[in-house]
């Protein structure tokens, strides 16, 4: 008896030292856990993904996120010495008492991710609502959305709250960089194979071990503790789970790869008498008759009069007088073949002289309240009104020919705005909507006007946050023709495509002022590298047109553009990819080389799509550059050479060229140069292959226009490559899908490799007029006599 009793002592003492959480109840995927303190609700979407909630009495917001419905997921809940384990076939989540906190850990026994420290877990002081965990030695964080100043978090302090900075701190007019925040995601990933998103619409803030080697943490201003956690363990696997949560980026018309311009139609802020159709016409004509190719064209604010009430800028949907007949301006640029032609405007209604569409809207509760005040904003989270704006205001335009709208402003409601002292609603519910506010604008036009064009839908935005990747590009704001400001608008892109978000662009050459001729050429180059190009400028009467740069300026665009053209066939299929997976086109090194640490501060070269290394020279004068090529073999795109990586070089790169590196392995299709998507027919798909090994391209085609993609109508074509010693052998699959390509040959060009002893296709042998070898590019270049529709297998014997 006396036994007995002092093994009852004993297990109470071991259960009051390892106090475990309460389950106290369980639905479906959802976990809710308690203690004596608190509550804490797991939700699980898939075995390697959950939801970690401390409140859950809001109801499921559908701006950020567009998922909440998912499929069952197994988990075993098991109760051990000092904690509650629920396991799934990826994850093991291990939740302590007192306080909640929770441990991560892989199947195979390593720990993720873990709260169990001193002041780990949640916690809530008064508004602000966060979470403290474990900074592991060697980890480091990537994400946050368009950052421009830092590529790797760690050690680092930033804030997340939609805008451009508080001020202009430098003589130049330029934004402070490190305030600068577009369009900011409350997401990161790790290398330690996890993602987080904090799925919280307040400012956040985020200290990822500037106060302590020890732990890290993330807070927000107001709402509960909300967020995601995500495992891959590589960042392909989380950015495809986050982009399930947040929604994948839709596929633009084939055109919207092309280069984008745009216009002041003459006359920027304070030239707006230059302003005129005319102006526009006449650029589009000399465009196309500099041999520049272009697909869309773009009016900025100057189209419009400013109105009376709203401030400079603000929207009246009235155009000035200097535009005679913008219908047939319109019908003209159309007729150039321009695809799309759009308008730049703001958020706020205003009065014109003779349309009154804010008196109006404020009558009819279609504007967003600021205090006593009816407002000038339209109010897009509300549907009646998006409809109304669109109906009255939208339509004006619409109807007589624009196809597309620039968003711009967004970061404005309930913030100082550009252009006059105006801040919109206040109010602590207006720090919530603050940030969301860019996505109801950027929504409301996409989706009607993708309605009403009958097209994929196309709509440009300077700002975003979590989700803004659904409507669908983001461009990076409205940086200086500077160098101190090249290399950081590179980071800023390598930082969003960590977030989430593979439609982005930026101004070549910059925004404000003229550029240095050589700042020019360089930017060119990176900008026809981007996911979108585009070029626009305010410098008066520049405007960053290419001949306006002298004639090197002016090759330089061409040669550019032209590649830019020539690779649609290659930057179309990862525009797939990037549909069906979240993998952006343009990504930082760390994305595909997450456990090698020399690219962790990488911010001025990235990969371009699977195979191409692009590293754009940012310094003023330089001829040559180093660049980091990452393990495996590589070659020069202009010469061919080859080099062994996970290594640095120095490079040579003269004005007119851009270092560029194909992976080995590399299959790189491309057709033929044209002035304008659809221009000529593709009778000749080139095949550039870069031996290594084995390796796989699929070369995707659809109609370029319609949605049908949504619905599995396109075609693969299965690229495979595989090269020893003794020779290689390429095989082109027949188109696989429901979409049928058009009829074209393929001209297969394999770099880099001896001359062959044979050549065959289908096993015949083919003689010395179907193929021929370059021996000082060391370059095969073979015609193949079967077309797309059937499949080919090129054997090369050396």
């Amino acid at each position: 008896m006396r036994r007995l009793l002092l093994i009852l002592i004993s297990c109470s003492f071991a259960f009051a030292g390892f106090a475990q959480p309460e389950l106290k109840s369980r639905r479906g995927n959802e976990y809710v856990l308690a203690d004596k303190t608190s509550e804490l609700r797991i939700d699980w979407c898939t075995p390697g993904m959950f939801r970690v909630r401390s409140a859950w009495n809001e109801p499921d917001e559908t701006w950020m996120v567009i998922k909440y419905d998912w499929a069952p997921v197994t988990v075993n809940v098991t109760r051990q010495k000092d904690h509650l384990q629920l396991q799934t076939s990826s994850l093991s989540v291990k939740i302590y008492s007192s306080p909640l906190r929770i441990d991560v850990v892989s199947k195979d026994g390593k720990i993720i991710s873990s709260e169990k420290i001193t002041n780990g877990g949640n916690f809530k002081k008064q508004d602000t609502v966060g979470c403290v965990k474990q900074l592991f030695p060697g980890e480091h964080f990537f994400g946050f959305g368009e950052r421009m100043d830092f590529l790797d978090r760690r050690r680092k302090k930033v804030n997340l709250d939609v805008g451009r900075g508080k001020g202009r701190p430098h003589i130049i007019g330029a934004y402070n960089i490190l305030e600068a925040n577009y369009s900011p995601i409350p997401f990161f990933m790790s290398t330690r194979g996890y993602g987080i998103f904090f799925h919280n619409a307040f400012p956040t803030e985020w200290d990822m071990g500037s106060s302590s080697d020890q732990t890290y943490r993330f807070a927000a201003a107001g709402g509960g503790l909300d967020y995601y956690f995500i495992y891959g363990p590589k960042f392909q696997s989380i950015i495809q789970q986050y982009t399930s949560i947040t929604g994948k980026s839709p596929m633009l018309p084939l055109y919207g790869y092309g280069l984008h311009v745009g216009t002041y139609s003459g006359g920027t802020w304070g030239y707006e008498q230059f302003t005129s159709d005319k102006y526009v016409i006449e650029l589009a004509k000399k465009l196309r008759a500099m041999g520049i190719p272009v697909d869309i064209l773009w009016l900025d604010s100057t189209w419009r009069i400013f109105g009376k009430v709203g401030g400079k800028g603000a929207t009246s949907f009235e155009w000035r007088d200097t535009f005679k007949d913008p219908k047939g301006m319109f019908d003209s640029l159309y007729a150039m073949n321009y695809k799309m032609v759009g308008l730049h405007l703001r958020p706020r209604f205003d009065n014109g002289n003779s349309i009154k569409l804010l008196d109006t809207a404020q009558k009819l509760k279609h504007t967003y309240p600021e205090g006593n005040y009816a407002g000038e904003f339209v109010n897009y989270f509300d549907t009646a009104s998006a409809s109304w704006w669109w109906d009255h205001g939208v339509m004006r335009v619409a109807s007589i020919g624009a196809k597309f709208l620039k968003t711009d402003e967004g970061s404005a409601f309930g913030a100082l705005a550009n252009e006059s002292d105006k801040k919109g609603p206040q109010g602590k519910d207006i720090a919530k909507l603050h940030n969301l506010f860019p996505l109801a604008y950027a929504k409301a036009p996409y989706e009607k006007f993708q309605q009403l064009n009958g097209v994929r839908g196309l709509n440009q935005t300077r700002e975003g946050y979590a989700g803004i990747q659904r409507y669908p590009f983001i461009f990076a704001g409205d940086w200086p023709s500077e160098w101190q400001y090249f290399e950081p608008v590179i980071k800023a892109g390598l930082n969003i495509g960590l977030s989430g978000v593979g439609h982005w662009t930026h101004c070549m050459g910059g925004f404000e002022h003229v550029a240095d001729p050589e700042l020019y050429i360089r930017w060119v180059q990176f900008g026809m590298f981007s996911p979108l190009a585009m070029v626009f400028g305010m410098d008066h009467p520049g405007y960053k047109e290419p001949w306006n740069y002298g004639e090197e300026g002016l090759r330089n665009f061409r040669k550019y553009d032209s590649l830019r053209y020539r690779l649609l066939p290659y930057i179309y299929s990862h525009a797939y990819k990037l549909y069906k997976e979240g993998t952006p086109l343009m990504r930082a090194l760390v994305f595909d080389y997450q456990d090698d640490e020399n690219v962790y501060q990488i911010g001025d070269q990235y990969l371009f799509g699977d195979n191409l290394m692009i590293c754009p020279v940012t310094a003023k004068g330089a001829q040559t550059r180093t660049v980091y090529l990452p393990e495996g073999e590589w070659f020069d795109f202009w010469t061919g050479k080859q080099y062994s990586g996970k290594k640095y070089f120095n490079i040579v790169c003269p004005l007119d060229t851009l270092p560029i590196f194909v992976k080995a392995g590399g299959v790189i299709p491309m057709q033929p140069a044209m002035s304008y998507t659809g221009e000529k027919k593709v009778d000749t798909v080139t095949v550039n292959v870069y031996p290594g090994g084995s390796s796989t391209f699929n070369l995707y085609e659809d109609d370029g226009t319609s949605l049908k993609y949504q619905q599995n109508e396109f075609a693969i074509t299965k690229i495979t490559s595989s090269f020893s010693a003794t020779g290689g052998e390429i095989a082109i699959a027949k188109p696989a899908g429901s979409f049928k390509p058009e009829k074209h040959i393929y001209l297969v060009r394999v770099n880099a490799v001896a001359k062959p002893q044979s050549v065959r296709e289908n096993g015949q042998l083919l003689n010395k007029d179907q193929w021929r070898y370059d021996e000082a590019a060391r370059l095969v270049t073979i015609e193949s006599a079967t077309g797309n529709l059937n499949n080919i297998t090129l054997t090369i014997k050396f």
